[in-house]
């Protein structure tokens, strides 16, 4: 049998890139507001694809339905899925929240069933599990310190975070069906996002402004292009493969986040739970891969 490795690979680096952007943005937020942070890393992530538009792009595509599919996918990702996602973790503190937002590999592989017919084996079932109860083994040893008196219809937040995210999966692949090109579609969804993003911020509560001159805005719009390369490798690992193998291949990257915050960012010690969660991840990926 034959395996087809590279929507695996291309998952597998989309998942690094995301949890090394995650970083840069926990070292920018020391100067930078988050709201003010997030649109300066959107906006940041569509200009690095505007600067690759004279080697990438085909305008030919601007002529094309499907354009439409990639702004509303620009419409919900990033834009609204971050603001849920800083919502959630406002509400209910960073473990509650990420343990909440790990179902999005079940929403993947939901709507790649229903939606688009793709097949649910055992192999990706088992794997599809083993890396949500990875991620939850991961996320209830962070210790944090967060009231417990929040509304109830705060766990709707990385809820609905997670479903977005899937869904704007899901949505890509759909648009390539008719432009198969990865860049365009990630082109169009940043710049939408950006714009949104952009004109969010003089709505509700004012941001500090933004010391242009510290490091911070620079940390955010590293992690921009971390973002930007991530969904770039997304989405071609959308184009090649199904969404039940990548998009539970992508939530990997707590994994990737923790590893980088223990060997190379130093902020986290190794533990017995990081220890099982990686020995749950390495079987469940081999099982989605061979599936």
């Amino acid at each position: 049998m034959v395996f087809d490795w590279l929507p695996v690979v291309l998952g597998l680096t989309s998942a690094c890139l995301f949890a090394i952007g995650a970083h840069f943005q926990h070292i920018g937020l020391v100067d930078v507001h988050a709201r003010a942070g997030t649109a300066i890393s959107i906006s940041s992530a569509a200009l690095f694809y505007w600067m690759l538009s004279p080697f990438l792009l085909d305008p030919s595509y601007f002529f094309k339905s499907a354009v439409f599919i990639f702004v509303l996918v620009g419409v919900f990702r990033p834009s609204l899925s971050a603001n849920f996602s800083v919502a959630a973790t406002k509400f209910l503190g960073p473990t509650l929240s990420s343990t909440l937002s790990s179902t999005s590999p079940l929403f993947g592989a939901a709507l790649g069933v229903w939606w688009l017919g793709e097949a649910f084996t055992l192999q990706i079932a088992l794997g599809t599990f083993g890396i949500v109860a990875a991620i939850v083994v991961l996320s209830l040893g962070k210790p944090q310190n967060v009231s417990t008196d929040w509304p109830l219809w705060a766990l709707a937040l990385p809820v609905a975070a997670a479903f977005i995210r899937s869904l704007a999966h899901v949505f890509s692949k759909i648009g390539m069906e008719d432009i198969p090109d990865p860049y365009f579609a990630g082109l169009v969804g940043f710049t939408v996002s950006a714009v949104i993003t952009v004109a969010a911020l003089g709505v509700g509560p004012k941001a500090p402004p933004v010391i242009w001159t510290n490091s911070g805005p620079r940390w955010f719009a590293a992690a921009g292009i971390m973002f930007g390369s991530a969904i770039m490798s997304l989405n071609t690992a959308l184009l090649h493969g199904s969404i039940t193998i990548v998009v539970p291949v992508v939530a990997l990257s707590p994994i990737f986040s923790m590893v980088l915050s223990i060997f190379v960012f130093k902020r986290e010690r190794l533990t017995a739970r990081s220890i099982i969660a990686v020995l749950i991840v390495v079987p469940s990926v081999i099982f989605i891969t061979l599936s």
